[in-house]
Order: structure tokens, then C-alpha cells, then sequence
């Protein structure tokens, strides 16, 4: 009976270690494909950082250009404010010479009054008369008085 045991351990003892063989080829492969995932996440993770770097030299880049472009775009705002004080000034001064002329038109018109179409053309006349005559003035400085 002690032999029959014995052969029985020995079969048990065998069969533990077929499982045992069996569960560490199972673990084998296992730890053959993690390997695997291991060098596919390292050459991911690189391929990140690699595209990282690109887009921060990107980042850099555009930041470089819109300081650029603010500054050109101040520039033009300051140029465009003093451009339209100078037409401010240039409409007023405009005005002011349309209502010299006018002035000067109704001083220049006849004191009677005749034919209804007549006041019109003579008007006309005397408008023209007395742009010329204001053109011809000249000023010290060049400009019309």
C-alpha cells in the first residue's frame, strides 16, 4: 500500500506540475504581448512628445506674430485718428470758407430784385464773379483770405 501512495503523490505531484508548466506558458505569452504594448506606448509616448515640441514652436510662433501685428495695427489706429482730426479740421475750415463765399455772394447781389428767372442767373454770375475775385486774393502765406 505504501507503494500504491507513493504512486499516487508522484502522479499528483506530476499533474501539479503539468498545471504549473501549462500556467506559466499562459503567464509567458502574456507577459510577450505586454512587452509588446510596452515598446508600442514608448514609440506612442515619443511620437507625443516629438508633436509637443512642435506645437509649443508653433505656439511660440504665433505669439511672436500677434505682438507683431498688434503693434503694426496701433501704429495704423494712431495714424488713422490723426488722419481724421486732419479732415475734421480740413471740413471746418471747408465750411468756413463756404460761408465767406456766401457772404460774399449776397453782398455782391444787386439790391433791386428784377424778373423772377433773372435773380437766378444773375446770382449765378455773381457767385462765380466772386469766387474768382476771392480766388485771386492771396494771403501772405499762400492761402486764399
Amino acid at each position: 500500500m505504501s507503494h500504491s501512495l507513493g504512486i499516487a503523490i508522484e502522479s499528483l505531484v506530476a499533474v501539479l506540475l503539468m498545471l504549473t508548466i501549462g500556467y506559466c506558458m499562459l503567464l509567458n505569452s502574456r507577459l510577450k504581448r505586454l512587452k509588446a504594448d510596452e515598446h508600442s506606448l514608448k514609440a506612442t509616448i515619443g511620437e507625443l512628445i516629438t508633436a509637443t515640441e512642435i506645437a509649443e514652436r508653433a505656439i511660440g510662433g504665433l505669439k511672436h506674430t500677434v505682438r507683431d501685428v498688434n503693434e503694426n495695427l496701433g501704429n495704423q489706429l494712431t495714424s488713422a485718428a490723426q488722419m481724421s482730426q486732419q479732415l475734421k479740421n480740413q471740413l471746418a475750415e471747408g465750411d468756413n470758407v463756404v460761408r465767406r463765399l456766401t457772404r460774399i455772394a449776397i453782398a455782391a447781389r444787386p439790391a433791386s430784385a428784377p424778373e423772377p428767372a433773372a435773380p437766378v442767373v444773375s446770382a449765378a454770375k455773381a457767385v462765380a464773379a466772386a469766387a474768382q475775385a476771392f480766388s485771386d486774393r492771396k494771403r501772405s502765406d499762400g492761402l486764399a483770405a
